[in-house]
């Protein structure tokens, strides 16, 4: 789901939504796993990415496919087992779980990732969303 930069922004969350829903029918997933949102400085990215994280909330309810929700804390925790861990070590971390010999260029897809993982690894005690 990568969407261009100078793309407006209605199209740019159009685009995540029609991806994801082409994956969900494609792939069947048992779940979705999203991070919860960590406000910075940046107001304008926060809010970006809230609306596009509430495209993705919704595609999941459309799809009836059950979505958890994890702080970045739980994620760290759960792939390198030190929630204070640093982006690289999480990188790093993945990349050894997935047996993969490179990861992604897009940090974002890199954390994607790492939620998943999370989720495999608490999925029993996951709250729904």
């Amino acid at each position: 789901m990568l969407t261009e930069a100078g793309e407006s922004f209605p199209l740019r969350l159009l685009k995540i939504n029609n991806d994801l829903e082409e994956i969900i029918d494609t792939y069947k997933p048992d779940a979705i796993s999203v991070e919860e949102l960590f406000f910075n400085n940046n107001a304008k990215t926060a809010i970006n990415v809230a609306q596009a994280r509430g495209v993705i909330l919704v595609v999941g309810c459309r799809k009836n496919v059950p979505t958890y929700e994890y702080t970045p804390l739980q994620i760290k925790q759960a792939v390198v087992g030190y929630g204070r861990a640093d982006k690289i070590q999480v990188q790093k971390m993945v990349k050894t779980i997935l047996g993969v010999d490179k990861l992604p260029k897009l940090d974002d897809t890199t954390d994607s990732m790492a939620a998943a993982i999370c989720h495999a690894h608490s999925s029993k005690f996951a709250v729904k969303l």
